[in-house]
């Protein structure tokens, strides 16, 4: 019930929800698979790509959350102080806006295919915005 399919650009990764540790997060994305979007680079964090969401209201507040998300962490910072945004750490990350740093609910774990994480960051980096699409697994 946790386990998750990930696909973004070329890539598919396995992931698993977080669910004892983000279970509002967890519970509100569910609602939502399956779930189609791009992914940019970010732009203050460091090695990540992100979703930006605007000014979307989850109903969620914090939980679970960090700064230093580690790679294969997706956390989902819930608004406020910058704009809604899904982010995925590639590699070292302190998740941050041009208003300063952030936190955000680490709610979701990539467990397969980690080595690709950073060709999709590159690939994002010099070649753009890449499609991601989240659904339950199997």
């Amino acid at each position: 019930m946790d386990a998750l399919t990930i696909t973004a650009g070329p890539f598919t990764f396995g992931a698993r929800f977080e669910t004892a540790l983000a279970p509002k997060t967890c519970a509100m994305f569910r609602s939502l698979l399956p779930y189609a979007g791009q992914i940019v680079h970010v732009r203050w964090s460091g090695e990540g790509v992100w979703i930006p969401l605007g000014d979307t209201d989850f109903g969620v507040g914090y939980e679970n959350h960090t700064s230093h998300p580690a790679p294969g962490q997706i956390i989902l910072y819930p608004g406020g102080i910058s704009e809604t945004e899904i982010l995925l750490a590639y590699g070292g990350v302190q998740f941050s806006s041009k208003m300063g740093q952030l936190a955000g609910n680490h709610f979701i774990t990539i467990t397969e295919g980690i080595d690709n994480l950073a060709e999709l960051g590159k690939r994002t980096l010099w070649q753009g915005a890449q499609p991601i699409r989240f659904a339950l697994a199997g």
